[in-house]
């Protein structure tokens, strides 16, 4: 379920730790910025410029403590393509052009000071539910910066989530009003009714409206398939239809859902609490130079960085 939802911040005393979703702003800049951007070799730049400009607000809004943002990198080498050869096979591969980019926005984050979480087997998701649950024994509690709705199967106790360019806020307990289950339910929904976005199938005919009602009969994939003679009695529209199709495809029912349950042992490369370190100073003026930012996005650079100045000579670019 979508729609404008009123923000709603869930009070809490526990102090959060900022989990940034990297790859979909990344994404997000890449197709919406203007191709005008150029770093000194002539390469585009507008990936980096954009999410420069999505990270700086995150840190001069929120003024973070404990942050870790999560890049992928496990493109055909996620433990998921083991288990399903064609899992996100409809996606094209990354042009030379973003993924020189996404080089930079890594580079772009340590320099800050940033925990930056990546790793060639394990998606960004994967990386960000493992940090959060090393949080949750510091006493922190997540807040996720994704639009993704997988991410809300993360969400307990007070956790948010937070779609930073709506400015929408939500957390376990406003997870049903926008995906029509809990959010523990969320892996079990899209094992039954598929992912298209991440070529994952689900069960032939059962659409989200079909598995969000047997879910709220039956809590879980394993009971409902336990269950599965009592689905033809539900008042449920082609009940009969749905428990044979449910009988034929239990086995890529559990195997969609092993794809959509997000791992919480990734290794991280980082421990938790994930504190906000000091900036370089030398890295952050050499990627100003590199990547041609102009004098506006410097400054906020040198202010967000906590710095004096910043080496180097200013380029001779626009305002960004």
């Amino acid at each position: 379920m979508s729609g404008a939802l009123p923000a709603a911040r869930v009070p809490s005393t526990r102090p959060p730790v900022h989990l940034v979703d990297a790859s979909l702003y990344v994404f997000r800049a890449w197709h919406s910025m203007p191709d005008e951007f150029r770093d000194g070799e002539g390469w585009p730049t507008n990936a980096v410029h954009g999410f420069a400009r999505f990270l700086l607000e995150l840190l001069e809004r929120e003024r973070p403590r404990h942050i870790a943002v999560a890049f992928d990198e496990a493109l055909d080498s996620c433990f998921r393509n083991a288990i399903y050869a064609d899992y996100k096979a409809n996606r094209p591969p990354a042009p030379e052009e973003l993924r020189r980019q996404f080089a930079h926005c890594k580079a772009l984050a340590q320099a800050l000071g940033l925990v930056v979480l990546a790793d060639v087997r394990y998606e960004a998701d994967d990386l960000i539910g493992s940090a959060l649950v090393q949080a949750r024994t510091h006493g922190l509690r997540g807040v996720v910066v994704s639009a993704d709705k997988d991410l809300s199967q993360l969400l307990a106790d007070d956790d948010e989530q937070w779609d930073f360019a709506r400015g929408q806020r939500w957390g376990m307990a406003g997870v049903p009003a926008r995906h029509g289950v809990r959010a523990d339910q969320i892996p079990c929904y899209l094992a039954l009714s598929g992912d298209a976005v991440d070529n994952i199938p689900g069960v032939p005919g059962i659409g989200a409206k079909t598995a969000a009602a047997l879910l709220a009969h039956f809590g879980d994939l394993e009971t409902l398939l336990a269950r599965v003679d009592e689905v033809p009695f539900l008042r449920l529209r082609g009940a009969r239809q749905t428990a044979a199709r449910l009988r034929e495809h239990a086995a890529q029912a559990r195997l969609c859902r092993q794809l959509t349950t997000i791992a919480l042992d990734a290794p991280l490369g980082a421990a938790a609490p994930f504190h906000r370190g000091a900036a370089d100073a030398g890295q952050l003026g050499l990627l100003c130079e590199r990547l041609r930012f102009g004098p506006l996005t410097r400054r906020r650079l040198q202010t967000a960085a906590g710095l004096d100045a910043l080496p180097g000579t200013l380029p001779d670019a626009a305002a960004y």
